[in-house]
């Protein structure tokens, strides 16, 4: 595991994520705008949730790298690295898909903020700047569309030059990065052969290389959208069940294969909380 800051350390590794039970079939659409006035049925446990993650946590307003953060730093917009972390070759196509569906799971999450409590975005452009390999014979183009990283070697596994990433560098100095800020990277997509279940905080997310590359033209890859859940600070529910088993949710790994309606408010709450140390 990449270290941890003390914030991001809630976000850590999950055990192999079980079937989804109870997972809504719709979710009501976003209002157009917005204020703090979630469902009454879901006012009492989100408050919850927001007392529990300040006293176990610790100083959540002075922690200056979630995902939050890192858009804002951007104007928008939010660069990857992919760690591949599996002996398997890829394709430019495959490349290409894999830069095209992570860029559809994470609109997913900000999806849930348009419109609402002045939240600036519509859409968040992903952009993966590189891609990191033990051999470069592994990667099947030539082509010079993204940085590629060979044999730099972190946590047993190859990573994208330090230099570049947001996690080493928080106060926004790229200067020995070779591509400069335009090619840095703010999380990595760390995909690990015969890696089960996930992990997630403010360098990124980690999950099975084959569970992501057979899930490429799946609606929902829930195993991620809970990951980058953590980039945003949302937490696990490991010990307790705000909702006492009514309804599955992302973040309560297991119970739910999208983003449900509380899942929508604990992201919100997050931004509304957060929200007034930025310049909207």
């Amino acid at each position: 595991m990449a270290a941890l800051s003390a914030v991001a350390a809630l976000q850590t590794a999950h055990a192999a994520t079980p079937a989804a039970t109870g997972t809504p079939s719709t979710i009501p659409a976003p209002a157009s705008t917005g204020s703090w006035n979630p469902p009454s049925t879901l006012a009492g446990p989100l408050a919850a949730v927001w007392r529990h993650q300040e006293e176990t946590y610790g100083d959540l307003y002075g922690f200056k790298n979630y995902g939050w953060d890192q858009i804002m730093a951007n104007g928008g917009s939010v660069n990857y690295c992919v760690r591949w972390d599996s002996p398997e070759r890829v394709t430019a196509a495959q490349r290409d898909a894999v830069h095209a569906t992570l860029q559809k799971q994470y609109q997913k999450w900000m999806d849930q903020l348009t419109g609402w409590e002045s939240w600036p975005y519509q859409q968040v452009p992903v952009k993966v700047v590189g891609w990191a390999v033990r051999d470069r014979a592994q990667l099947e183009w030539t082509d010079t569309s993204v940085d590629i990283y060979v044999n730099d070697i972190r946590e047993d596994a190859p990573q994208c030059g330090e230099p570049c990433g947001r996690f080493f560098h928080q106060n926004g100095d790229y200067s020995g990065c070779a591509g400069g800020k335009s090619r840095h990277y703010d999380h990595s997509l760390w995909l690990t052969s015969g890696f089960e279940g996930g992990a997630g905080g403010d360098w990124g997310q980690r999950i099975g290389s084959e569970y992501f590359m057979s899930n490429l033209n799946t609606e929902n890859i829930h195993v991620l959208l809970h990951e980058i859940g953590h980039t945003y600070g949302l937490d696990d529910f490991y010990d307790w069940d705000p909702l006492d088993g009514r309804q599955g949710f992302i973040m309560l790994a297991g119970s739910a294969t999208r983003i449900t309606e509380f899942d929508r408010w604990m992201l919100r709450d997050f931004w509304r909380h957060l929200k007034s140390r930025y310049r909207l």
